[in-house]
């Protein structure tokens, strides 16, 4: 329940009611809007009032919708004149987002890994309120995947820290984490045992597979690499400027983020090589998937297709051996060599521990 709120805040009343009660499907008369400003807001205005301050939050820019009755002539008894009255009712706010683009952002929440669950729920509740209340009691009924992350606010964190140090164009340093057989994530480590410190240029951050990535170059080496953001930790800004991006070898010209994504699909960050493949027609959705319409399709058969795509070395193993019983690399021929062994080696291993 509000306050009794003072009568030159009703426009603002009127607002929120518009925004919290109503859209499409769930317009409000003046009279409903006049009730609940009393009702909930302990605000008594005239009828009159509720229809001017519509009227100016119309003129002022705000979306708002409503059903305009033909006008009909009415006698004035004050004026002793006859007048032409127009009735506005069914009043609504279009809201910023349409309620399939919320459930979109609602859905990329609830199947990340990467936030943690507390703070699923926080985001989703925030989303929420950027539509009317009906948006809300419908999505009751979704559910939502409990959070692989530990509960911490650190990623957004990291997040701010890394917008700053992007747009500033300065150098970061962090502590990088792995997880052990406790469950736990412990800094990663030098040879020798000490704690590895990370000088880090960034670049961008990128979304890919329900977790965020920070596209950068390790000072030490002039390559792109990519770094879990859930990962780091202990992220500092130095006063050091960053290597700009241009500077690493192949990039001269500017970095493609698109380009990079398509053909980086496990963020592996080593480079990438024209790959090509035969598949049965059976993992074809599965190919659009993966590679989308950059893939090039020749030598079709009935039952099979050579397809050319252009993919990190690293990401192409790992994609071969998740499709190996539909897909025999062929070029380039040392790629190839290592998917057979990598098959070879998997069915050793289990004619060792299946018997």
């Amino acid at each position: 329940m509000y306050t009794s709120q003072p009568k030159k805040n009703s426009i603002l009343c009127i607002l929120d009611i518009l925004n919290k009660y109503t859209d499409a499907d769930h317009p409000m008369s003046q009279k409903e809007i006049w009730k609940k400003l009393k009702s909930e807001y302990l605000m008594e205005v005239e009828r009159k009032a509720v229809k001017r301050n519509l009227m100016n939050l119309e003129e002022f820019g705000y979306d708002i919708d409503y059903d305009e009755s033909k006008p009909r002539v009415t006698y004035n008894k004050e004026t002793g004149e006859y007048e032409e009255n127009t009735t506005y009712t069914n009043f609504f706010i279009h809201h910023d987002f349409e309620e399939s683009e919320l459930r979109l952002l609602i859905d990329s929440i609830v199947f990340s890994d990467h936030i943690p669950q507390r703070d699923k729920m926080e985001l989703i509740e925030k989303l929420e309120g950027l539509t009317s209340i009906y948006f809300k009691s419908r999505m009751k009924y979704v559910a939502t995947a409990k959070s692989k992350s530990e509960a911490t606010n650190k990623l957004f964190l990291t997040i701010d820290i890394l917008d700053e140090a992007i747009s500033k164009g300065k150098q970061v340093k962090f502590h990088y984490d792995e997880y052990k057989t406790d469950k736990k994530l412990h800094h990663r480590k030098t040879e020798d045992g000490k704690v590895r410190e990370y000088i880090i240029n960034p670049y961008q951050i990128a979304a890919k597979g329900g977790k965020y990535y920070l596209i950068c170059n390790y000072d030490k080496y002039d390559d792109v690499a990519n770094y879990r953001l859930d990962r780091i930790s202990d992220i500092e800004i130095l006063d050091t400027n960053a290597k700009p991006i241009t500077s690493l070898p192949g990039l001269e010209h500017g970095f493609d983020l698109s380009k990079y994504m398509n053909e980086h699909i496990y963020m592996f960050a080593d480079d990438t090589l024209r790959v090509k493949f035969i598949a049965t027609k059976g993992v074809l959705n599965d190919i659009f998937d993966f590679f989308g319409k950059d893939a090039d399709f020749s030598n079709e058969t009935e039952d099979s297709v050579t397809v050319t795509v252009k993919i990190s070395k690293q990401d192409m193993e790992l994609w071969a051996m998740q499709f190996a019983t539909e897909v025999t690399v062929i070029e380039p021929p040392e790629l190839a060599e290592k998917c057979k062994n990598n098959i070879l080696a998997a069915a050793e291993r289990y004619k060792e521990m299946v018997k």
